[in-house]
């Protein structure tokens, strides 16, 4: 995986060989999609509760979705839920995974990345997406198949205005001309970019960038991926913005669902009907809208219906602790990662299932983990 990039952070690198350091760390994902049995302003004062209780356990960050038009996600504009996470909070780190690029005018994003920044004292990772539904980019009269490009140029002009006092960009899709720059992040050069995929090409592309990475889907999808990343990482320059607590000083993760309980057969009880609920939100868009354009480009992404075919993809775990860590670890070692991606608060679950989920995953496989 190499080492860190910038000179002043190597010794700090090395420290992952020492005694006792965490080689593996655990962060937070979450859509927060909408519940049926409870007001979204109880939902988001539990997520709130969840955070704070997370990062009392040592979680290294939370990364929030954004969709549109779905309630498979409540917090659509990140930026608002992430603020309020930041002012809850002293030491997670917080990000979108991802920003919509496409979605956004770049300066604007700018402008709320450098807020968020100083609002969480610099504890910001930038997630960025073209997005992968081709419904929500419709909503927002964006064509599926010209997403890429003007993702492509929107990163160009936020990675040219979160390093320079004056904007200038002249792309296809957003040209910028002597804008100011008023507001700088508080991270330097910037906040570290972040990439989620679930297809090789995303993959190689946040590679070359030195991005740090976060995979999902089938175990060996993720293995495909991981190594299509790590592949055009060691033919780049490594990252803009290493993250020394990480060894080789980028992140490199895999998200999976995960339900802890005392028992095996009771942390299934509790996955059963939060994964229905869970898959129902993720298929909404699918049965409530209709493509125009022939096939559907999220055909390669899985959506089952149930825990049990998701457990067969590896992409859903629940068990007693030893059932958890045993089948983390057997995924962790074949692919490499140094970061798992955990969601531990999804579909129907509660508040009390996920704390009592969170507290035996803190206590009885984070621990292994760190030393993995």
């Amino acid at each position: 995986m190499g080492l860190c990039f910038r000179r002043d952070d190597i010794a700090r690198c090395q420290r992952f060989r020492e005694p006792g350091y965490a080689r593996m760390k655990v962060g937070l994902f979450d859509h927060v999609e909408r519940a049926v049995d409870r007001p979204l302003a109880t939902q988001l004062d539990e997520r709130l509760k969840f955070a704070v209780a997370a990062e009392a356990a040592g979680f290294y960050c939370l990364h929030v979705a954004e969709h549109h038009g779905t309630p498979l996600n409540m917090v659509p504009v990140p930026g608002v839920y992430l603020g309020a996470v930041a002012r809850a909070t002293t030491r997670l780190r917080l990000g979108p995974l991802v920003y919509l690029l496409p979605l956004y005018s770049p300066l604007r994003l700018i402008e709320e990345i450098c807020m968020l920044d100083h609002l969480s004292h610099g504890r910001l990772d930038i997630g960025i997406g073209r997005g992968v539904s081709p419904f929500e980019l419709n909503f927002h009269k964006v064509a599926h198949d010209k997403s890429r490009d003007i993702f492509m140029d929107a990163f160009a002009c936020i990675s040219a205005g979160l390093t320079s006092d004056t904007l200038n960009h002249k792309g296809p899709y957003f040209t910028y001309t002597n804008v100011p720059m008023a507001l700088r992040p508080l991270q330097e050069p910037h906040p570290p970019f972040w990439y989620g995929s679930s297809n090789e090409i995303g993959a190689a592309w946040s590679g070359e960038r030195g991005m740090h990475f976060t995979a999902n889907g089938p175990t060996a999808l993720a293995k495909t991926n991981i190594a299509a990343y790590r592949a055009a990482l060691a033919k780049g320059n490594g990252p803009p913005v290493p993250k020394p607590e990480f060894p080789g000083g980028t992140a490199i993760g895999l998200l999976r669902h995960i339900v802890v309980a005392e028992t095996d057969a009771e942390a299934r009880a509790i996955a059963g009907p939060a994964i229905a609920h869970h898959s129902a939100s993720l298929n909404y868009l699918r049965k409530t809208q209709v493509l125009t354009t022939g096939a559907d480009p999220r055909a390669n992404i899985h959506r089952g219906a149930t825990f049990e075919e998701w457990e067969q993809e590896g992409m859903a775990i629940a068990g007693s602790p030893a059932t958890v860590w045993a089948k983390l670890e057997a995924q962790a070692r074949e692919l490499g990662i140094n970061y798992l991606l955990s969601y531990l608060f999804f579909g129907a679950m509660t508040l009390e299932q996920a704390l009592r989920s969170l507290e035996l995953f803190r206590a009885e496989v984070m621990p292994k983990l760190a030393v993995l």
